[in-house]
């Protein structure tokens, strides 16, 4: 029976793509390893499934439930299907299915482990590798009968399909094996050793990476080190001092709270305590966040530092949906939204016992301002007691998504005994002078509130160098502000600036699309971060203008930093009815983001524009 490598059958919504699975287990033998839905190569693509068979090599496949009437036209390269909201045309599943191969057998040569030697195929993949599509509700004498033999060959061929009538429980293993394997060009003599298959599961499913690709030491012995680092994650920060480098390794055990204020490196004391705890726990560290963009950066800070092994990062609710695949806890019904009825679903799984406690040696929450009660109380119960290592890390200042937005709890209340324990950050290093006290200026009468029960706000205090001052345009309207935008970043391109140290931030609105409309006309490459895919996808090494609303930038930083429609309240730009407080904190966070130069456009005339007017 094949191994299926993270997640169950249940965990499988789709009646077609379980019923391909079902079929794999059944018919394969032990030595092959089965994927589903994990995201591959730089860009994050998600095959519907992965097989790995030691002598046979990688079949990367694409599932789809289509029925004979669903295609409507067909080329090699795309298709146009009749869905329930009219025709669309869709991109080939043998075109999805090679993309997937390839950007998976792209991230595997960067592993010389998993690169040929010798002259004849020196620097090729270790393994074939091989692409196919499974039909689930079409047969192969429906689609003979449809399509002509020779167009056939071009747009399906027979060799590259598996159809529903080829994959039933009555198939013979053998000849269901064959059916896959002829999906291959070619076929390798060698097998595959169990280091080279240990490190294609690395590369497959960060969660269970096996091997060790080198210890760091907790902190920077030399000069060329520190580079190396300010270099490669500048976005986090660009200088430690000597209270971060001794509380990154004298925390001591048990609960401990960092509250910082912004850019003063409470991401980066994270990453090398994780590089601590990684050496001297052997139960896996889980890294919670609630940003998604910033969950794709603290995988990256942890990946270069080769500890990926042993920590696992996660987006919150990406969590949460996790444990309930890995557990098979179905999701509480109820009117509430998907992501709360997950979350309330974990908190029942581990209140009954099938979610279990203490899976983790360590826990250590970033932006933990932006995690309700309820969330931090169920996170204190899967750390493992023997250990009871937390580490919560906070800035009141930047909550933008609680439903209160100060922390109105006590810590204790919600399980974590920090009492003593707390360690508080005034130094800020990411921006100016100039930034920083024009941002403080601007929110520090909305954000003032005495009830916070454990931590005070705090006066953020400038570390960084001197900069020019942040500049704020009045414009007509959002077109208007777009455009003026626009000038500014093909300007400061012309000067010099790489496109990928420059973001537009919005509150929200139709600001992002109307700048990525704006963008893409004048043939500027960007990055618009319009969704979870968007994000979870984005890369700041790539040389992209990033556009993006301001809750999404949380973690991020920028040399450059545009806030569009910066007046734009929570509800609209309507000043009547704004939350001050909650716009504030939004736009807080977007102006913190810059480290050397900030603009604020702005149309709506309202009590934030007089905010930043004054």
């Amino acid at each position: 029976m094949a191994r299926m490598i993270g997640v169950g059958l249940g965990s499988i919504k789709q009646a077609g793509e379980r019923r391909f699975a079902q079929r794999l287990q059944s018919h394969l033998e032990d030595d092959y390893l089965v994927w589903y839905d994990v995201p591959v190569g730089k860009h994050r693509r998600y095959p519907d499934f992965i097989i790995l068979h030691p002598q046979r090599g990688l079949l990367f496949i694409e599932v789809k439930d289509w029925k004979p009437e669903t295609i409507k036209r067909i080329s090699p390269t795309s298709c146009t299907i009749e869905t329930a909201t009219g025709r669309k045309e869709v991109a080939h599943p043998l075109e999805q299915a090679r993309q997937y191969a390839y950007s998976a057998v792209n991230d595997f040569l960067r592993n010389p482990q998993l690169r040929q030697t010798g002259d004849r195929h020196n620097g090729k993949l270790i393994c074939p590798y091989g692409w196919g599509v499974v039909f689930t509700n079409i047969t192969r004498s429906q689609i003979q009968r449809n399509i002509p033999d020779d167009a056939r060959e071009r747009v399906m061929p027979d060799h590259l399909i598996l159809y529903k009538d080829e994959m039933t429980e009555a198939v013979d293993p053998e000849v269901f094996q064959e059916k896959l394997w002829d999906m291959f060009n070619v076929s390798f003599a060698s097998k595959l050793t169990l280091p080279q298959i240990d490190a294609i599961r690395w590369h497959l499913f960060p969660e269970l990476r096996i091997g060790d690709s080198g210890q760091a030491s907790l902190l920077l012995d030399n000069t060329e080190e520190k580079v190396e680092i300010e270099e490669t994650i500048p976005e986090i920060i660009r200088i430690m001092d000597i209270q971060q480098e001794q509380l990154a390794r004298s925390l001591g055990e048990g609960h401990r709270v960092i509250h910082g204020v912004a850019g003063s490196g409470k991401t980066l004391i994270l990453g090398y305590r994780c590089l601590h705890l990684a050496q001297i726990l052997h139960k896996p560290i889980l890294v919670l966040c609630f940003n998604i963009t910033l969950a794709a950066k603290l995988r990256s800070f942890i990946a270069l530092r080769g500890i990926a092994d042993s920590v696992q990062v996660y987006h919150f609710h990406d969590w949460c949906g996790q444990q309930l695949k890995t557990y098979h806890v179905d999701t509480l019904p109820g009117d509430k939204p998907v992501y709360d009825r997950m979350v309330d679903s974990v908190i029942d799984g581990v209140d009954t016992g099938q979610i279990p406690r203490g899976q983790y040696g360590a826990v250590l929450i970033d932006e933990g301002h932006d995690f309700e009660p309820e969330w931090l109380k169920l996170v204190t119960q899967i750390v493992d007691p023997e250990t009871n290592s937390l580490l919560l890390l906070y800035d009141d200042a930047q909550s933008i998504y609680k439903k209160q937005s100060a922390l109105k709890f006590s810590l204790a209340s919600v399980g974590i005994q920090a009492q003593g324990r707390t360690t508080i950050l005034k130094l800020n290093y990411r921006n100016t002078r100039e930034i920083l006290e024009f941002a403080y200026r601007v929110v520090k009468d909305y954000l003032q509130d005495g009830n916070q029960a454990d931590i005070p706000l705090i006066h953020p205090e400038a570390a960084g160098v001197s900069g020019p001052e942040p500049v704020v345009k009045s414009l007509d309207d959002l077109n208007a502000e777009v455009q003026y935008a626009l000038r500014c970043i093909q300007k400061w391109h012309e000067q010099g600036m790489p496109w990928r140290e420059i973001a537009v931030l919005y509150p929200g609105g139709s600001a992002g699309k109307s700048m990525a409309e704006a963008l893409a006309k004048h043939a500027i490459p960007h990055a618009w971060l319009a969704s979870s895919k968007y994000k979870k996808s984005y890369s700041a090494d790539d040389d992209k203008v990033a556009v993006m609303s301001i809750h999404s930038s949380k973690g991020l930083e920028f040399r450059i930093v545009i806030i569009l429609d910066a007046s734009r309240g929570d509800d609209g730009g309507q000043s009547k009815s704004i939350n001050m407080e909650d716009s504030m904190r939004l736009l807080y966070v977007g102006m913190t983001r810059a480290r050397e130069c900030l603009l604020l456009a702005h149309h709506t005339k309202n009590v934030i524009s007089q905010s930043l007017c004054k």
